[in-house]
């Protein structure tokens, strides 16, 4: 059986979910393993998973409420040790600062871009199962 990496996608909102697993598909580059989606709406369910463990890379939606993803991943990089490398989804570029802020590890504008976005997701990919492997 062929290795997955575990994406986990944060977001009040179905809809913008649902276009992060379809703007990176299955697998966001060739070079890495097919991907598997874990969605979360809420805080405590993010929490619940990342305390399992098994999670290479986060998709945290920054305009998400009650509880945004930029507090959220300030939030996991202070309490959770190794934590998964975070991709912000933010609504505007003037944002910038605060995802810096959150400790991010990258981040992009909303709505989710097709190009940009897979992409985003490959980089901390390879990294997280390059130090993994």
């Amino acid at each position: 059986m062929q290795p997955t990496a575990t994406v986990l996608v944060y977001s009040d909102n179905a809809i913008t979910r649902e276009q992060v697993r379809t703007a990176a598909g299955r697998r966001p580059a060739a070079d890495l393993p097919p991907v598997e989606y874990v969605e979360c709406a809420t805080m405590p369910a993010v929490l619940t998973i990342l305390d399992k463990g098994g999670v290479d890379a986060c998709v945290f939606d920054g305009e998400a409420a009650p509880v945004g993803g930029m507090g959220l991943c300030r939030q996991i990089k202070d309490e959770i040790f190794n934590s998964p490398p975070v991709l912000l989804l933010m609504g505007r570029p003037q944002d910038a600062w605060l995802a810096t802020w959150s400790r991010a590890e990258a981040a992009v504008t909303l709505p989710v871009d097709p190009v940009d976005f897979p992409q985003a997701l490959a980089t901390l990919l390879r990294a997280r199962l390059a130090v993994e492997a």
